[in-house]
């Protein structure tokens, strides 16, 4: 069994406007020590998904499936979920300037946490784990910028102090909602490193929410591209970026920078992502795909595999047959390569 099954997620909230559906059927799972990507646009559902999964999202309309260890988190009571977050799944989300309280200093702060789920351990042992907590995510210093306040950190090292806290209990799963957002190259670096040094420390699974198609590359083990509160496509990190199937995927794929100018230009996708008051009927992405059928704007898709392989997914009414798929991004290549040529002696 996995340490995380997720089964047909969905997740809606009541606002003026109408019913927001943020997540709209997500499942997947996670196994110990894994690394599982969530990557896609804003707006498409990466976080709600996992903050529905941490008992984050009051007042929203959910169903579905997270079974942690056996145990259910959207069934479980609001005392089962304090002794689990923190303790058994830990949590970095995106701003750590907003995360760590300003006004306290960030080693009390990681004590406090440490004690309110190890009512046995003193608050010197707690201080002293702090310490060495502070130390393995590379804070220079540690012993001394312990009784530092968050805005005496740098971006980067409120982050590994976040990273600190959430691994301070030696969680079975990390959930790192975008990380690196914000911060420099050389830092997004070093912020990666200390994760994958927890990991393999502790054994950890992670959960991985970006819009980065680099960091993804540099981390993960197996990749969930979402779209419009859907999982448009499921795949080891390989398969992702050499065989993709679903076109948004691809899209996604040609607007990254190339290094060294193998390509001269970037190829941004086209158009909007979709209401989620109003998701369009068919596949989400049909307003926007080059190789949209009209099939694809009355009949939504299926998540069915892709080449006769089990762990590669797609949800596109495009053929599942790889040969078949190339033949056809091939044509359509050649067509807008055609077409941004302008006329003939232009």
């Amino acid at each position: 069994m996995a340490l995380l099954e997720v089964e047909d997620l969905r997740v809606s909230f009541n606002t003026a406007d109408g019913v927001v559906q943020a997540v709209r059927g997500v499942s997947y799972h996670i196994d110990a020590g894994q690394t599982v990507g969530i990557v896609g646009e804003s707006g498409s559902g990466k976080s709600v998904s996992t903050q529905t999964i941490m008992g984050l999202t009051r007042g929203a309309q959910i169903s579905g499936r997270a079974v942690f260890e056996g145990e259910d988190l959207l069934t479980a009571s609001p005392d089962d979920m304090r002794a689990i977050r923190g303790a058994k799944i830990g949590m970095i989300f995106q701003d750590p300037l907003t995360s760590l309280h300003p006004l306290y200093k960030v080693g009390w702060q990681i004590v406090e946490m440490i004690k309110l789920h190890d009512h046995e351990m003193s608050k010197d042992q707690a201080r002293k784990r702090a310490v060495e907590l502070l130390r393995l995510v590379g804070i220079p210093q540690p012993d001394r910028r312990v009784d530092d306040y968050p805005h005496q950190f740098s971006g980067g090292m409120r982050q590994r102090a976040m990273i600190a806290m959430a691994m301070a209990l030696n969680p079975a799963l990390l959930i790192a909602d975008e990380p690196t957002t914000a911060l420099d190259v050389t830092v997004q670096a070093q912020v990666l490193r200390v994760i994958r040094r927890m990991q393999e420390l502790f054994g950890t699974a992670v959960i991985l929410i970006t819009h980065d198609l680099g960091v993804i590359a540099d981390v993960a083990d197996e990749v969930l591209v979402m779209y419009g509160g859907k999982v448009m496509e499921r795949a080891d990190r390989r398969t992702l970026f050499f065989a993709s199937h679903h076109p948004y995927t691809e899209g996604l794929l040609q607007s990254m920078p190339a290094y060294g100018g193998a390509r001269e230009r970037l190829r941004p996708i086209a158009g909007q992502p979709p209401s989620l008051l109003a998701p369009p009927p068919g596949c989400p992405f049909a307003p926007r795909c080059v190789y949209v059928m009209d099939r694809c704007r009355t009949d939504e898709p299926p998540l069915d595999p892709v080449g006769g392989e089990p762990e590669h997914l797609s949800a596109c009414w495009l053929p599942h047959n790889t040969a078949d798929r190339d033949a056809i991004r091939r044509r359509v290549a050649q067509v807008e390569l055609a077409r941004s040529a302008g006329p003939a002696g232009a």
